[in-house]
C-alpha cells in the first residue's frame, strides 16, 4: 500500500536502505534499553530499529499509517508527539537507557528538541535527521556565522556532533535541501536557574551586530569587564565570539 506524503505534515519519506541502516547503527542499545522514534511514517527506519531487540515506542501523527505500522509493531502512539506527556507515556516501561531516533519534519525541528528537553527525561543519545543548514547551526563553532543562541542552548545539555550528510535524492518526494544526521549525547550540566540563563543568552544574542556591552546595558558592566579581561576577550566582543563555557562562567559571575 503506497501512501503519498502530506505537505502539511512536512513529510519526506527516507527511501535509501543504506542510509536507513547507517542511522540505525548510530546507537547500540542493550536489550533492556528503550528506543523512542518520532514520526516512523511507513516504518522504513522502524524495521531497522526493531532489529536491536530492545524496547521500542513510536509516535506517529498521521493516522493513515495505522494499517502499515500495525503490521510492524504494536508499540506506536498515534498522536501529535508535541502534545504528549513523555514521562506519563513511559511510566509503565521498565528500561535502563533511553535513545531517541527520528527523521523529523524540518519545520518543527526546534519544537521537538525543546519538547524532549522539557520532558526532563534522561536521554543517553538523541539522533535526528534534520536539514543540513540546521545541523550546521546546532554544531557551529564559536566565531562562525552559524553560531548563535540555539547553539549555546543545546550545548548546555548535550555534546552535539554532525555524523554524516544525506542527499535530498534519498527522499520521496525529493525536498529542496540536503539533510544531515546529528547526534546529541548527554553530558553533566551545572545546576543553575536555566530559565534565567536562557533569557540572559537571548539578550546577549539579541542584536548580533551589537557588541556585548550594548546588548547587556542593564547588567553590571564592571563585573562583565573584569570577566572579559580574565578571559583575554576584548571589551568590544560580540556574542558569537564567546564560547558556551565562557557564557556559563559569565552568567555565574553576574549572579554571584
Amino acid at each position: 500500500m503506497e501512501i503519498s506524503a502530506k505537505k502539511s505534515l512536512g513529510q519526506n519519506f527516507l527511501k535509501d536502505e543504506q542510509v536507513l541502516q547507517n542511522i540505525a547503527q548510530t546507537i547500540s542499545p542493550d536489550l533492556n534499553d528503550l528506543i523512542l522514534e518520532i514520526g516512523p511514517g511507513q516504518g522504513a527506519l522502524t524495521k531497522h530499529l526493531l532489529l536491536k531487540g530492545c524496547h521500542y515506542l513510536g509516535y506517529e501523527i498521521d493516522k493513515r499509517m495505522i494499517s502499515i505500522l500495525k503490521n510492524i509493531t504494536s508499540n506506536v502512539i498515534f498522536d501529535d508527539f508535541l502534545s504528549r506527556d513523555l514521562s506519563l507515556d513511559l511510566k509503565d516501561i521498565v528500561y535502563q537507557n533511553l535513545y531517541v531516533v527520528a527523521n523529523i519534519p524540518y519545520y518543527i525541528t526546534t519544537p521537538i528538541i525543546e519538547h524532549l528537553i522539557s520532558s526532563q527525561l534522561n536521554f543517553e543519545k538523541i539522533v535526528l535527521l534534520v536539514q543540513k543548514e540546521v545541523a550546521e547551526r546546532f554544531c557551529a563553532e564559536v566565531h562562525s556565522k552559524q553560531y548563535g543562541f540555539f547553539t549555546v542552548y543545546l550545548n548546555y545539555y548535550f555534546s552535539v556532533s554532525k555524523l554524516f550528510e544525506v542527499s535530498r535524492n534519498c527522499f520521496q518526494p525529493v525536498p529542496n535541501v540536503d539533510s544531515a544526521v546529528v547526534c546529541f549525547e548527554k553530558k553533566d550540566t551545572p545546576v543553575i536557574d536555566t530559565k534565567k540563563y536562557f533569557s540572559f543568552l537571548k539578550i546577549c544574542f539579541g542584536n548580533k551586530r551589537k557588541t556585548l556591552k550594548n546588548n547587556l546595558k542593564s547588567y553590571d558592566w564592571d563585573k562583565i569587564e573584569k570577566f572579559l579581561e580574565s578571559e583575554s576577550l576584548s571589551t568590544n566582543v560580540r556574542a558569537e565570539e564567546i564560547s558556551s563555557q565562557q557564557f556559563l562562567k559569565l552568567f555565574e559571575v553576574l549572579n554571584s
